[in-house]
């Protein structure tokens, strides 16, 4: 007779998960209903109870910039890294100093971008690489890209070589790795507002402390994707590194890192888009570019200029995102012994010639070197003008004005008060109730001691109001997205293309978002869920399709030899298997939100977005990293809940 595995029964902690969690929920909903008759104390916590954590912070980061003396090794620092920023500021627009010979032609990057793209995957990476960059010089662009990519050109090198360093470690000592891997959580939840403050105080305010919190903001990933990768090494190939007598550090170089090389690629291209992201976000502390000029059109509302300089921003993005992709993918070329020097260089002479070439051109041919205002081809007035007429249509007018005016007087406002009027007892119980259905004690201690903290900050309304525009856009983006990726998933000749629009989606830096929301709604809370709204989509679309496409096809033969509708294959057995992927992709969606919220104070908001935006005026760091502290903590609950439900379904459906 067969045992019974009793391992595999659910314990009695986890069978009285539900219970536990109903208990709290209900003890929540008490709360709130009994609010009138609530202790203050229970309802918010008192003024006199609140933790003074900036004004520690603030004294431990006076103590170690002054006392210390840290200030003076980041300024060293500042000058080294000033001088990089100078190199390559000098070479792509010309900033009259050391090595004094920049700046280069246009033509001569475009022909070498070209080159750079064929090399990597063919003539149409070819068009896009070299075409962006003849967009870039024709609209009249050209200057304020490159003060971009100077930056980038700097920041990403140091970020991968930092990253690199730091996962080698990570991979090698444990313990490292156990001290550093919290650390990179923090990180990658923190704000980007969180990065910038400190890299003013500590670093030179403009493209130096863009540099700085822009090589701090993108090296997480390269740590995580070096160390991912050197631990999928396997032990055949270490084997044959030992028994050819190679040291450590040959091991290191000749084999570990070369296996790994895809996951560190990967690292790579994340570092790349990261790196872009930041340095457009940087234009709140002094850093001139594209970023600076969108920062500027928008404010003023010169929106055909703004999506002329946004199309700028996507073409250069999805460039990057495109070549770097490739790059992963390609495999090293080998020739056979004996082949001349020439041909297994061709394209290296190709690109060195063209760049030769243009040059030259560039001494006879002003155009070829550069592009004066009055030859550029920019139509932003002339879109300025499609943009004003557009909106100023009746009927597009009368359904943005509609959907304005219901939003906010039935959805939003409403949705917002509620959520300020709840007890933050009642909150953080219930946050708590969510954390011990999905992982026990722990979860809960975890998930609702991380809002406990947010309430003795202070900052426990403003946190609330970050919440509800989180909440809102999810949750449209959860209307649209879901049933458009199962559409999509089901539909091969869908998939594909909205995959693609995906990608693309993804590379866009998150600027580029608050372009239609404005545009269609104005200033106001309706533009900023709009914009999250969009910025969330994207990822629950991707993982939804990538969710219910890996569904095994016997599963699904299963079901259609017992007979199964679609409709039923759909909810029964597609959807069901594919919800720890969906919950994956739900989880992104509030990162990405979370992410956003802070973008979107730009518009105007009332949440912790724009508290941050206030501290860069100031020296104030202790309040700059409670606040990102706030945003962190929130996004850590969240994702901490539902990766950890992710996990146990993948666990119980026996899918890893």
């Amino acid at each position: 007779m067969a045992v019974a595995d009793i391992s595999a029964l659910p314990s009695r902690q986890a069978m009285d998960r539900p219970k536990v969690a109903t208990i709290l929920i209900a003890v929540a909903i008490l709360l709130a209903i009994i609010k009138p008759l609530l202790p203050g104390f229970l309802i918010r916590v008192p003024e006199a109870a609140v933790l003074p954590y900036q004004d520690w912070l603030q004294w431990f980061f006076d103590f170690i910039k002054d006392d210390l003396g840290l200030i003076h090794l980041t300024r060293g620092i500042s000058s080294g890294l000033e001088w990089l920023l100078d190199i390559t500021a000098n070479l792509l627009y010309g900033k009259h100093r050391w090595p004094y010979i920049g700046p280069i032609p246009w033509t001569a990057i475009a022909a070498v971008a070209a080159v750079i793209g064929y090399a990597l995957s063919g003539w149409r990476m070819a068009a896009l690489a070299g075409g962006t960059f003849v967009w870039v010089a024709l609209i009249g662009q050209w200057e304020l890209a490159m003060e971009t990519m100077s930056v980038i050109a700097v920041a990403a090198p140091v970020a991968v070589l930092l990253g690199l360093t730091l996962g080698i470690l990570a991979w090698k000592f444990a313990r490292f790795e156990a001290v550093l891997k919290p650390i990179l959580a923090i990180f990658q939840t923190l704000p980007f507002f969180t990065y910038l403050l400190p890299a003013v105080i500590f670093f030179k305010v403009g493209p130096t402390a863009g540099c700085v919190a822009t090589i701090v903001y993108a090296i997480p990933p390269m740590v995580l994707m070096t160390s991912l990768g050197l631990k999928k090494v396997s032990n055949e190939v270490v084997e044959a590194g030992h028994m050819s007598g190679s040291t450590r550090w040959q091991m290191l170089r000749h084999v570990y890192v070369p296996a790994a090389r895809t996951e560190i690629l990967v690292g790579v291209n994340q570092v790349i888009m990261l790196s872009l992201a930041m340095v457009v976000l940087t234009a709140f502390i002094g850093m001139p570019g594209l970023g600076a000029k969108l920062l500027s059109l928008m404010n003023s509302l010169k929106l055909g200029r703004s999506f002329e300089i946004g199309v700028t921003i996507v073409l250069i993005a999805v460039t990057l995102d495109r070549c770097s992709k490739a790059w992963v993918v390609k495999q090293p070329e080998h020739f056979e012994r004996g082949t001349p020097w020439w041909q297994r260089n061709r394209l290296l002479l190709i690109g060195i010639a063209a760049f030769v070439g243009c040059i030259i051109l560039a001494q006879f041919v002003q155009v070829a070197d550069h592009i004066k205002r009055t030859q550029d081809l920019s139509k932003g007035k002339e879109i300025d003008g499609v943009i004003r007429a557009i909106l100023a249509n009746d009927a597009i007018n009368g359904v943005t004005g509609w959907l304005r005016w219901f939003l906010i007087t039935w959805v939003l406002i409403p949705f917002r008060n509620a959520i300020l009027w709840l007890p933050s007892t009642s909150v953080i119980l219930a946050v708590a109730a969510a954390g011990w259905y999905v992982g026990g004690r722990r979860s809960a201690a975890l998930a609702g001691g991380f809002f406990a903290i947010i309430a003795l900050t202070g900052w426990w309304d403003r946190s609330m109001i970050t919440v509800y525009a989180v909440i809102s856009a999810v949750i449209l983006a959860t209307m649209i997205g879901l049933p458009l990726g199962i559409l999509a998933a089901r539909r091969k000749k869908w998939s594909e293309p909205i995959l693609l629009v995906c990608d693309t989606a993804q590379t866009f830096p998150s600027f580029i978002y608050l372009i239609p929301a404005i545009m269609l709604f104005g200033v106001n809370d309706v533009a900023v869920v709009f914009a999250i709204f969009i910025f969330a989509t994207v990822p629950l679309m991707r993982y939804t399709i990538e969710g219910i496409r890996a569904v095994p096809e016997e599963l699904i033969e299963v079901a259609d030899m017992s007979g199964a509708t679609r409709s039923q294959k759909l909810w029964k057995v597609q959807i069901p298997l594919a919800l720890p992927t969906m919950a994956v992709g739900f989880n992104q969606a509030i990162m990405f939100a979370f992410f956003m919220v802070i973008i979107a104070a730009f518009i105007g908001t009332q949440d912790l977005g724009q508290e941050l935006q206030k501290t860069l005026a100031g020296n104030q760091l202790g309040k700059n990293f409670v606040l990102g502290m706030c945003v962190a903590l929130m996004a850590l609950a969240f994702d901490h809940i539902i990766m950890r439900w992710s996990a146990t379904r993948r666990k119980v459906l026996g899918v890893g």
